[in-house]
This record gives structure tokens, sequence and C-alpha cells, in this order.
């Protein structure tokens, strides 16, 4: 009879089942700044997580450093208790918009189809399968009728909604969205909650960064506050407080900020 083994990377990963990633003393500088100083993180499964903090906290950066766009001067990432690189099909990136030349002469479908690239390595073209998966992710974010349309036309929120139906097309288990909400009008931000909301019920896992504190609560389950280190996180009940927005932000309830927020505990 023949005893199977289990690898230590196999162990480690059934450890951390219940977790999506998992950060582990992760600091990053540029130049000879610090901007993220020893982040420890765990991001549950199927939750949306809204990572918060003033400008310059190193949001946008902690998610570049999770996902290797950035070099860290430690730590390291974990995804479903592996590399990166054993699992990057199953995780999904959404970057901020201003970071695209929206200038290049493309069409809104051919850049949804680019979310089938990884899955289809280099010598294949999209085919009928990956059009119609990205019809059906530019359905689901309600910009179908712009399929055709050259990106340079768009508005903010269709930008928007363009960059998230390529990462849905991709169909990953996680999702990282930088500023999904930043210059979009009602409509748009509509689609994208709803489309949250929908992969939350799925059993998907979304991380985003995020700027509006007054809806946090209707968006995410889960938050993380960020300014240069955590400050908190955990469900949004227990790490979306007073004390902690006080202390990301520092500000006082002097000011009335505070105050604004008569929802948080």
């Amino acid at each position: 009879m023949t005893i199977a083994s289990t690898s230590h990377e196999d162990v480690l990963a059934q450890g951390q089942a219940e977790y999506a990633c998992v950060t582990r003393n992760l600091s990053v500088a540029y130049r000879d700044e610090l901007i993220l100083r020893n982040v420890d993180l765990r991001v549950p499964r199927g939750v949306v997580m809204g990572v918060v903090g003033p400008n310059g906290a190193g949001k946008s950066t902690l998610i570049k450093a999770m996902l290797g766009l950035v070099k860290p001067l430690t730590g390291t990432t974990e995804f479903f208790g592996r590399p990166l690189a054993k699992v990057r099909q199953r995780v999904g990136y959404m970057p901020q918009s201003a970071t695209v030349d929206w200038d290049f002469p493309t069409t809104v479908q051919d850049v949804v189809l680019m979310g089938t690239y990884g899955s289809l390595g280099w010598l294949r073209r999209p085919g009928k399968a990956e059009r119609a998966r990205a019809m059906a992710a530019m359905a689901q974010t309600g910009i179908a009728d712009l399929a055709s349309r050259q990106i340079g036309e768009l508005s903010g929120g269709q930008r928007q909604r363009v960059f998230l139906a390529r990462a849905l097309v991709q169909s990953p288990d996680l999702f990282f969205m930088d500023e999904p909400f930043q210059g979009v009008d009602a409509k748009s931000q509509q689609a994208i909650v709803g489309v949250l909301h929908t992969l939350r019920e799925q059993g998907k896992t979304v991380v985003i960064v995020h700027h509006d504190l007054m809806t946090v609560r209707d968006y995410c389950d889960h938050v993380t506050l960020l300014n240069r280190r955590v400050v908190a996180s955990g469900p949004a009940a227990d790490a979306f407080t007073k004390e902690a927005i006080r202390t990301t932000y520092d500000v006082t309830d002097d000011d009335g900020f505070l105050d604004s927020l008569a929802f948080v505990s």
C-alpha cells in the first residue's frame, strides 16, 4: 500500500483555507520614504473588504505590493495558501483608470477581451466562447451597448465599468479593485455596487481601495483602515469605529468630521 505524502506547502494551504489571501510583515519604500510598515493582513473568503485611509496612506501601494507589481522591502503574500505564481488565474486586478492611455485606438469589446488572454496563452486568439464571455461581462456591468465604442469616447464612469468587465471576464475567485468608484456617475456607481454584491453572493472575494467613508458600510462587510500601517482590520462592525477612524485620519471630534459618521459605533 502506498501512503500519500503531504508537502509542507499543502499543509500551509489547508491551514489557510478560510483566507483568500494572507500578507505578512509587508514593508515598502519609495526612494528613502517608507510607505508601508510591517503590514499584516488577512482577507477572509467571500467578503467585500474596503481598504480606507487618507491620501498618501499607501492603499494603492499595498495592493500593488501584494500582487508583485511593486517590490517590497520585506514581507510575503499568499493567495489561497500558495504563492501568486501558482494561482495567478484565480486573482484579478482592476487598476485605477488614470493609469491607462485612453487615446489608444481600440474598442470597449477589445479591452474587455484582454481579460481572456491569460487563459488563452500566447498563440491563441479570442474565439466565439471568449467573445460570449466578454459580452456577458459587459451586460453585467451595463455597457453592452458600448461594445464598439472607442475607449477614448467614454465617460469616467463608463471607463471604470470597462475595467470591471475586463476583470470579470477572467472569472477569478479574488478581485482587487483600485478606486473603482473614482470619478463615476450615479448610474455607474449603482452598476458597480450591484456587481460587488453579486460577486459576494457567488462566494467570490473582493478587495477595494475606497475613499468615501460614508459608503463604507453600504459597500463593504469587512474593512481595513490603513495609514502606512494597519490601524484596524476585520468585520465592519468591529473595525470601522470612531477610535480607529480618529487614529487613521488623525482627526478629533471637534471638527465635526466624526459626527457626520453617526452610524459608526
